[in-house]
């Protein structure tokens, strides 16, 4: 069990009251509950593995200077963590500025009028300032694309991101100019009417052409940079991802997902959670050769297409939603981006050469 005041990334759904509280102190005080299966392991090597944005420097720093405890007294890094340990640090941080100021950061900008823009989204761009993100971001970004507008304040929560994508997804966002365009869009993805496809390259063979996978979304409590589906209906976030088969690559498949909840990384749980890891997904462990041969050439085929797609193999590749002036139905589609193109159509050529291998 773990409680932190900055998670790196909410649920898609962007409400006011994200991020750190106004009269956050100087001090930041994180504290978690040892798994009762927890094997022993040195407290700092423990602690770099459940706290995010951190280093074992750090926390050597924080031993060193008797500033974590176990079952309330003081321990070293060297301390072995045992089962049901009571875990407190207590980082000596300055308070996060979560001022947001325009910065002048290339924005793939696909459609813009009054009360609403949407855009396409890099790969490696975080959405939104946060816990280690202080600036740089999408939002920052924009801020910078509507400086000229005296109604765009970017520092308000009622304009804005109305939902998020990770840092290393990519594809289509909504941004709200005006407090009512949020309002109403904001309600659309709170009713599920938005409608929202995502392609990604999953490990292994799907077996269905396609499917739904429901299952509650919560934090995993060995790895609070994971979530996972609660094995208990009373626990999490309710979500369903429908899914369907595009493209059979043989140990890799192409996928379009549809949501119908948004939850925080929710087609990567889901997929998971189903044997099909997302390809190069460092933090679920796609980022491994999961399926295939043992063969050293397909061992490099394998790492240089990770090369190719540096980072998890998911686009928000379609978003559609009511227009909250106009009463119009928009719908836009966004071209997959070079290194998932990249990445697909080398799988393509292999699956092609090992099934022509197989007929002769």
């Amino acid at each position: 069990m773990c409680s932190l005041e900055c998670p790196e990334e909410l649920d898609e759904l962007f409400v006011d009251g994200d991020g750190l509280d106004a009269e956050e102190t100087l001090f930041k005080e994180i504290r978690l509950v040892a798994d009762k299966g927890q094997s022993p392991v040195r407290i700092d090597k423990f602690l770099v593995d459940h706290v995010a944005n951190t280093s074992r420097n750090r926390i050597q720093q924080a031993a060193d200077s008797g500033a974590i405890s176990v079952n309330g007294k003081v321990v070293k890094s060297n301390y072995k963590v045992k089962p049901l340990d009571e875990i407190v640090i207590t980082f000596d941080t300055p308070a996060y500025d979560n001022t947001i100021v325009p910065e002048d950061i290339p924005l793939d900008v696909v459609y813009e009028d009054d009360v609403l823009m949407v855009v396409n989204k890099p790969a490696g761009l975080v959405v939104h300032p946060g816990c280690g993100n202080s600036h740089g971001t999408l939002i920052n970004a924009v801020a910078w694309h509507l400086k000229e507008n005296p109604d765009f304040d970017p520092n308000d929560p009622q304009v804005g991101l109305v939902h998020r994508i990770d840092k290393n997804t990519s594809g289509l966002l909504v941004v709200a100019k005006t407090a009512a365009a949020k309002a109403h869009l904001g309600m659309q993805f709170f009713n599920k009417t938005t409608k929202r496809t995502y392609n990604a390259v999953v490990w292994g063979n799907v077996k269905d052409d396609s499917g739904t996978v429901v299952g509650n979304i919560t934090r995993n409590p060995r790895n609070r940079l994971q979530m996972c589906v609660s094995q208990d209906e009373n626990v999490g976030k309710y979500a369903v991802t429908h899914y369907r088969v595009l493209e059979r690559l043989s140990y890799v498949s192409l996928v379009e997902c549809n949501l119908e909840t948004g939850r925080t990384h929710q087609i990567r749980v889901h997929m998971k959670h189903i044997g099909h890891i997302l390809f190069n997904d460092d933090v679920y462990g796609g980022d491994e050769i999961l399926k295939g041969t043992n063969f050293s050439k397909y061992s490099q085929f394998v790492r240089n297409c990770f090369k190719l797609c540096p980072r998890q193999a998911l686009h928000a590749k379609t978003l559609g939603f009511v227009h909250p002036v106009t009463g119009e139905q928009m719908f836009f589609d966004s071209d997959l981006p070079q290194d998932f193109v990249s990445m697909v159509d080398a799988w393509r050529k292999y699956s092609s050469a090992s099934a022509s291998y197989i007929e002769n």
